[in-house]
């Protein structure tokens, strides 16, 4: 991202932080960030809108106090919304472009826009995938799944041609640690593919009994790794761990602390002492 596209967006779209109301603290109307990124469909931008919020529900951070609805229906946003909304809004707009280049600046906690938008994204799949894991459970278990495990085991068989053990133990994976939770984002992706077409499979075809269903399981995984193959060239078991979701996370959090500090009411300055006044 060059110089001139965050000028595009500093000072073209009338300067970010000019467009912030105080109210105690910096906030940011909704449609005039929505104008501010390029967006002319309120509909559209809304959903940027809830996709931010859901990945603050994932950090466990509040959304009422960073996305504030008003009377009217609309919301207030903090600086903090502001940067989960740029990090999730259309790329190939050159306002959102800038903006991601802007807050990670501002963050100064990644090496740049790109693995900010990256690491939220990683963060949402990852609830993706649990979620999914939920659901494939349950229909596993209602169509005759006695030993979860030994399925499950089958469906990281097919996608990575090895069982789950060895897959860890290739990968470097450390004892106590979850392999999800350091899969990234086109891992994460792919497996959550894997899952959620494996419970749908199962539903469609009305798979019974644990050997069929381990069968069906490791079918789907053989199907996604040969498509992953095919696109990108790349074996599943070949992609690089990334850092644990967990330490991504408190990260993304810190940047949420150093906005606070940005826009937090400022502490003020001790009275000066008089000359001549007793200590």
């Amino acid at each position: 991202m060059t110089d001139l596209s965050l000028f595009h967006f500093a000072e073209e779209q009338h300067n970010f932080e000019n467009l912030a109301v105080k109210n105690g603290q910096n906030l940011w109307a909704e449609d005039v960030v929505m104008h501010a990124l390029g967006y002319e469909s309120a509909d559209s931008f809304r959903k940027v809108i809830m996709k931010a919020m859901q990945a603050c529900l994932s950090l466990e951070i509040a959304t009422e106090d960073n996305f504030i609805r008003t009377e009217a229906g609309s919301y207030r946003l903090t600086r903090f919304a502001c940067y989960l909304i740029a990090m999730n809004g259309d790329i190939k707009k050159p306002a959102v472009a800038a903006a991601q280049v802007y807050f990670a600046l501002l963050a100064q906690t990644f090496h740049d826009a790109v693995q900010h938008a990256a690491a939220i994204d990683r963060i949402l799949i990852r609830d993706e995938v649990t979620a999914g894991e939920k659901s494939l459970a349950s229909t596993a278990k209602q169509h005759g799944v006695q030993n979860y495990a030994f399925f499950q085991n089958a469906g990281y068989r097919g996608m990575y041609n090895m069982n789950l053990s060895l897959l860890k133990e290739r990968k470097g994976v450390k004892s106590g640690e979850v392999l999800i939770d350091r899969m990234g984002r086109e891992e994460l992706a792919a497996h959550l593919f894997r899952i959620t077409q494996t419970d749908a499979k199962i539903s469609a075809d009305g798979v019974e009994g644990q050997q069929l269903l381990e069968a069906t399981a490791e079918k789907v995984g053989r199907q996604v790794r040969k498509t992953m193959i095919e696109i990108s060239g790349r074996r599943p078991e070949a992609l690089p761990l990334e850092a644990p979701i967990k330490d991504v996370k408190k990260t993304i959090k810190s940047t949420s602390k150093r906005f606070k500090q940005l826009d937090g009411p400022k502490p003020k300055s001790p009275p000066k002492s008089v000359e001549g006044e007793s200590e």
